[in-house]
């Protein structure tokens, strides 16, 4: 490269947006996905060796950023093209370049397809053989499940790579980079504001990509401040701070109404949390574990509703979403409560943890499906519950170190009372 185009090239740059600008070259200056890069995979890159892979995670997670750190360690040749937008025509460019470039010039060609899983049966097909034969290391990004998304066949022969999120303390650091890189920011000199940095870092939910764009429209307004981000923003800045305490107080306020079966002050959180721009995932899932955690047994309904609002939520998205979530929030407030069934699993499982000396399963209970399996007396002695009347009959079911357990102690609380009388019918001589 001579002066002439290295000095284009450096002016070209600067018109780069600011996310291409601080894109890392180096696998030490990645951000984020801390497990991935200590996983076998961070190990391969260390030492050149790659195979074919799948990146798929989240827009914005650092797909195309790791595959071009990628091809700068092992030096070899980057191709990165759009599954929406190329043929297999443009494939056999490709891989007779790459040919060439492995026989003259011992370089490797990694092919980066953004969007793979456009791909149609064919063109994947076509890849087949020469991912096979090495030609080419080919790295696909896609934001689907592979699973559903790529054939088998190429499937089988690329390791998969989650990509997730990032956190917000991950985009943070990524935007003081920003703001201190000569690529970046660090040239201009604007106001910074960390709790700019912060609403920024919330708001741009695990995508990089976005939370630069942010920085970059904020600086050319007034700086990263507050205030620019309000002019930027709108209604979605607040002072509900999803980052912050106020974002877990409002969250335990908002469940505790529910238990404690106060549908206002239940609603009155819920809208805080929406109109703080709280994701509805987050929202959701509170609602379910509460209709299971707090109201369980007493009201069977209460989960089955809370999982429709959930579903339904994501399904149409806000502002409608705000109608179904406040339906369920307003039955579990409402509900009878029971918290029976919770703590019959976690003293369960605190048995299961520190009691050792719990043998196996009785044999009258062991899988009888496979052969040999009576030879071991397994399945001996079982009585089949619907060949009796009522579809009932007494019959050990614990292991013996822990036959006179107790977990479940259902209340006498709403549909639980009606459980509870059943169980007493069938089990005179356990005390529910």
């Amino acid at each position: 490269m001579n002066l002439f185009s290295a000095a284009e090239a450096a002016e070209n740059k600067k018109h780069q947006p600011l996310a291409e600008r601080m894109r890392p070259q180096k696998l030490e200056d990645f951000v984020g996905q801390a497990e991935v890069l200590r996983s076998s995979l961070g190990k391969m890159i260390s030492e050149g060796y790659l195979p074919s892979m799948i990146f798929f995670g989240a827009p914005g997670t650092g797909k195309t950023s790791l595959a071009k750190i990628i091809a700068n360690t092992i030096d070899g040749e980057f191709v990165k093209i759009n599954a929406a937008l190329s043929g297999i025509s443009e494939l056999r460019g490709i891989v007779k370049e790459a040919a060439d470039k492995r026989s003259f010039y011992h370089r490797q060609t990694i092919l980066f397809i953004d969007e793979i899983h456009r791909f149609n049966k064919g063109q994947q097909d076509f890849l087949l053989p020469y991912v096979e034969d090495g030609r080419l290391i080919l790295i696909g990004a896609t934001t689907e499940n592979p699973f559903f998304e790529v054939n088998s066949a190429l499937l089988s022969r690329m390791k998969i790579v989650r990509l997730s999120k990032l956190l917000p303390e991950d985009i943070k650091k990524i935007l003081r980079r920003a703001i201190e890189s000569e690529n970046g920011l660090g040239e201009k000199n604007f106001p910074v504001e960390d709790e700019a940095l912060d609403i920024i870092s919330d708001f741009a939910d695990g995508d990089a990509r976005i939370a630069l764009n942010l920085l970059e429209q904020a600086v050319f307004e007034s700086g990263a401040t507050v205030e620019s981000l309000k002019f930027l923003l709108g209604e979605r800045v607040r002072k509900y701070d999803k980052l912050g305490d106020n974002h877990y107080d409002t969250a335990s306020a908002f469940i505790k109404s529910m238990r404690g079966s106060d549908p206002d002050a239940a609603i009155y959180y819920l809208a805080k949390m929406i109109d703080g721009g709280e994701d509805i995932k987050f929202i959701a899932r509170r609602i379910v574990i509460c209709a299971a955690e707090d109201v369980g047994n007493a009201d069977p309904q209460a989960l089955i509703l809370a999982n429709a609002a959930a579903q339904v939520a994501q399904f149409v998205g806000l502002p409608e979403a705000r109608i179904p979530l406040a339906q369920a929030v307003t039955y579990i407030a409402g509900a009878p409560k029971s918290n029976a069934a919770y703590l019959a699993i976690d003293a369960a499982l605190s048995d299961v943890k520190n009691r050792r000396d719990a043998d196996d399963v009785p044999d009258h209970l062991r899988d009888t499906s496979y052969k040999g399996a009576k030879f071991f007396g397994h399945g001996k002695g079982y009585k089949y519950p619907h060949d009796f009347p009522g579809h009932f009959v007494k019959q050990k079911y614990l292991p013996k170190s822990r036959a006179k357990a107790r977990y479940y102690f259902p209340t006498e609380s709403g549909y639980e009372e009606k459980i509870k009388k059943s169980l007493q019918l069938k089990w005179s001589d356990r005390d529910f």
